[in-house]
């Protein structure tokens, strides 16, 4: 009787910690857990802004395709221990887990283990993400502030602002200066 009970509640524990703020879970996505190890100590201070270039995605089907291809590249052909991106936004305004809020992930190579690297997927030098992505990025963010994952008082830039790339792309780049907490130096 005391180890069902204590095995309900951890089940209850482990599907909230997946559903957090709205998170599609790796568990869902790719059928099995982060492979990542290495803690990542919140509240953390900054947020990074991506774009994949490729996987634009509008349906729940092809998001979930787009970002299992993701996850095969960096494994695969990357050599990363996981999926790099803390979280990944599709088209179809859902937030995808990677790292997650928990875990060190491999978006930005000496900021990863300081920060939430959130990439969009897509191509986003010429065009923006459609709304619905562009509120579920700002929902993951208000969340992660109010659950003590991103301090109150986080920075948020682009990807290119701290590495040579055209990450997160030119119009989306415009598009988060005018957020929040963006910041033009760290």
């Amino acid at each position: 009787m005391r180890v069902t009970a204590v095995l309900l509640v951890l089940v209850k524990f482990c599907v909230g910690q997946d559903n957090e703020c709205g998170v599609v879970p790796m568990t869902q996505w790719a059928g099995q857990p982060s492979l990542r190890e290495d803690p990542l100590h919140n509240p953390v201070d900054l947020v990074i802004i991506q774009h994949s270039v490729y996987g634009a995605c509008t349906t729940d089907e092809d998001c979930e395709k787009a970002v299992r291809g993701t996850r095969k590249y960096h494994i695969n052909e990357e050599g990363f221990t996981d999926i790099g991106e803390s979280f990944l936004v599709g088209g179809n305004g859902k937030v995808y887990e990677g790292a997650g809020w928990s875990l060190v992930g491999a978006h930005t190579r000496h900021y990863n283990n300081r920060s939430i690297g959130i990439s969009f997927l897509g191509d986003f030098r010429k065009t923006l993400p459609t709304s619905e992505a562009l509120q579920a990025t700002k929902d993951l963010i208000y969340c992660g502030v109010s659950h003590n994952y991103l301090a109150h008082e986080y920075r948020l830039i682009g990807h290119k602002q701290v590495v040579n790339t055209e990450s997160p792309g030119t119009k989306l780049q415009k598009e988060i200066e005018t957020w929040s907490n963006w910041v033009e130096n760290i």
